[in-house]
């Protein structure tokens, strides 16, 4: 009863973190359990009481700071100066800007909106095809979520209670990883195709551009060397963060204006609400499904047919990617890791940063992934294309972007090594 009410609200096309709630509640009722009942208002706040979820309001304020203080292009003409002059040069700056601003906004859907507005029309004016600038685009936004500071990984460190700094950490390397492979895929293209070769710029061109970048780069800098170093917390640094961005906007770019403070934190508290009620929905979800014994019987059936840990994460690819293409990637994240996480690390030892590494970015590949992923309808959006075109111009990138996976998911040197 209660997963018959999860689909057909989910056919309806009702918001996740609702559908969440209203299925614990079928589940409540269909089980005459009135002392759940009696505890689902305080399992709702108790879901919030985590220090560490401070850090998803402040990651995103940084992110509207920034993106109000003139980031984008100066990182777009940073990576312009140092390989513009490339064949293809625009497709590895869009690539580049992309990995810049993912280590400052840690938001996909949010990064493909702004960065197709920026470099689609910039790579159609130089005779690149607008569906192929409109899905590089896309991938690059891929990394948002998975080179930190990611929301994503915030969310699930919370979910699995595991320490928020080793999740941001175990994300660097796979995002590089990620990055590098996209790179070498422009490469290949650029062989087969006759992609523009951009301008060579002087050495005192590239110092100002990389001058007017520094302060941009350093607020990721300091919130990731915060964390590493142990100055602070996730939260604390972020909230470093957001203090650095609005001395720049205001000093340096001078293009935040007192005026604009309302407005970002207008949109800070609102975005901030939609990613913590879900947070707060999982909670229920998870403590309902847990006093059914959902995961002991997904357990039993998973354990029938993955013998190996190994035969556990390929299946676990398979699914996951099936339910990232119809749902968003922290919905997804909030709905399977109480049911996979306490398999896979008590069942099959899989390490749970490991595990958190793979599940996220399997999911956030669902945005780019037919016949749903929203990424990639964002993306056509922006660029005026059709959606369906734009995932066959790159499917190269979808292709390294599941190689990447699978090897994230057997390799979990990756994930731990900066640990």
């Amino acid at each position: 009863m209660t997963l018959a009410a999860f689909l057909l609200l989910l056919v309806i096309g009702l918001p996740i973190g609702l559908i969440l709630c209203v299925a614990a509640l079928v589940f409540i009722y269909d089980t005459n359990n009135l002392i759940l009942l009696q505890s689902y208002p305080l399992k709702l706040f108790t879901s919030l009481d985590n220090f560490s979820l401070l850090a998803i309001p402040l990651f995103i304020l940084v992110g509207e700071l920034m993106n109000g203080a003139g980031i984008t292009q100066r990182l777009v003409q940073l990576a312009a100066a140092f390989v513009g002059a490339l064949k293809g040069g625009l497709a590895y700056i869009n690539l580049l800007a992309n990995m810049m601003v993912a280590s400052i906004l840690g938001s996909a859907t949010a990064q493909i909106a702004m960065m197709s507005q920026v470099m689609v029309p910039e790579m159609q004016r130089a005779g690149y095809d607008r569906a192929f600038a409109a899905g590089l685009t896309a991938y690059g936004g891929l990394l948002g979520p998975i080179i930190p500071p990611s929301i994503v990984f915030v969310v699930y460190a919370v979910l699995a209670q595991v320490a928020v700094r080793d999740m941001l950490v175990a994300g660097i390397l796979p995002g590089l990883m990620l990055t590098g492979l996209f790179i070498l895929v422009v490469a290949l293209l650029g062989r087969k195709h006759a992609y523009p070769v951009g301008t060579r710029q002087t050495w005192p061109a590239r110092f100002a551009a990389l001058r007017n970048a520094v302060p941009m780069l350093a607020i990721p800098l300091v919130i990731i060397g915060t964390i590493l170093g142990g100055f602070g917390s996730p939260t604390e640094a972020a909230a470093v963060g957001a203090v650095l961005a609005v001395l720049i906007g205001l000093f340096y770019t001078r293009s935040l204006r007192l005026r604009d403070f309302p407005l970002i934190l207008i949109r800070t508290g609102i975005n901030s609400a939609l990613v913590l009620f879900l947070v707060a929905a999982a909670g229920v979800f998870s403590w309902v499904l847990i006093f059914g014994q959902v995961p002991q019987t997904a357990a039993a059936w998973i354990q029938s047919v993955a013998t190996t840990p190994m035969a556990f994460m390929l299946l676990v690819l398979v699914a996951l990617l099936v339910v990232g293409t119809v749902i968003d990637g922290i919905p997804g994240l909030i709905m399977v890791v109480p049911i996979l996480l306490p398999i896979a690390t008590d069942v099959y030892g899989i390490h749970p940063l490991h595990f958190g590494v793979v599940v996220s970015i399997n999911l956030i590949l669902g945005l780019l992934s037919p016949p749903v992923g929203i990424g990639l309808y964002v993306a056509a959006q922006v660029s005026n294309v059709s959606p369906l075109r734009v995932f066959w111009v790159t499917a190269p990138f979808f292709v390294a972007a599941c190689l990447a996976l699978l090897v994230l998911a057997l390799v979990p040197w990756f994930s731990l090594a900066l640990l």
